[in-house]
């Protein structure tokens, strides 16, 4: 890990143009050419969206008109792009699914587990069953979207993860929850974090905050972009990770378990 470069990371942060998908894409791409020089850039949860139940009525195909300009955005600026988006897959379920863009024209996804019902997604939208670890400039990076943040279990990867990533749509009303709960994700897990949410309102007229953030391996804050709008970019230290794990291999005394 000594050899390996420091990862280059962007987090784009913005209001979201409600249920239009045309216009969501027109706002994003000059801020990522913003992110130019990062290996990795990160949009909000269902940036083309926002946070809507209307997967029917919104729910690209597999290879849809996002799904392409995501490509066309990666390969442009010669980074991964990720965020979520509602895609219809194959099987004809809706899904909350992180797409994972590469540079070469590749495509890896998350489908989102934990479904936030307290909106009703889960009467809406399929929920994943596999967890997903990908890689970008020799890092493991583990993706996971919003409401996952509150089930340690199914973020735990102590040793095999370098980067716990989790896009979101959390609103301003649990802030206090998220800014509670990444540094407990980085400390039990021995690695960096980084989340992305938006700011603004959506078109229920609920309030977003914010604060996306990434915090070391100990959940000390290396960037937090309070309520801004605007792109973040910070170098994550490939060798003060290695150096915390050498001298701190606490998930060496991990509980195994299985999940279900």
């Amino acid at each position: 890990m000594t050899q390996r470069a420091d990862l280059k990371l962007a987090l784009i942060q913005s209001e979201l143009d409600w249920q239009d998908p045309a216009a969501n894409r027109a706002r994003f791409e000059p801020l990522i050419e913003q992110a130019r020089g990062s290996d990795l850039i990160v949009l909000p949860e269902m940036f083309s969206t926002g946070f809507s139940m209307h997967s029917a009525e919104l729910a690209e195909p597999e290879n849809g008109p996002t799904t392409t300009w995501l490509l066309e955005q990666a390969r442009r600026i010669g980074a991964v792009v990720t965020g979520s988006l509602i895609i219809q897959a194959a099987d004809g379920s809706y899904r909350n699914r992180l797409l994972w863009a590469r540079p070469d024209g590749s495509l890896a996804h998350y489908d989102k587990r934990h479904l936030f019902r307290m909106a009703g997604e889960h009467k809406h939208y399929t929920a994943g069953d596999e967890q997903v670890v990908l890689e970008v400039a020799g890092w493991k990076v583990r993706t996971l979207i919003c409401y996952d943040l509150r089930f340690p279990v199914w973020s735990r990867d102590a040793e095999g993860t370098d980067l716990l990533l989790y896009t979101a749509n959390w609103p301003a009303a649990r802030r206090k929850h998220w800014n509670r709960l990444l540094p407990a994700r980085a400390i039990e897990n021995l690695c960096y974090v980084a989340a992305v949410n938006r700011i603004g309102l959506d078109g229920k007229e609920h309030p977003y905050s914010g604060d996306s953030q990434v915090l070391d391996f100990q959940g000390d804050s290396l960037l937090d972009a309070g309520d801004a709008d605007g792109v973040f970019q910070v170098s994550l230290s490939a060798s003060a990770l290695h150096d915390y794990r050498e001298r701190f291999p606490a998930y060496k005394d991990a509980d195994a378990f299985m999940i279900g």
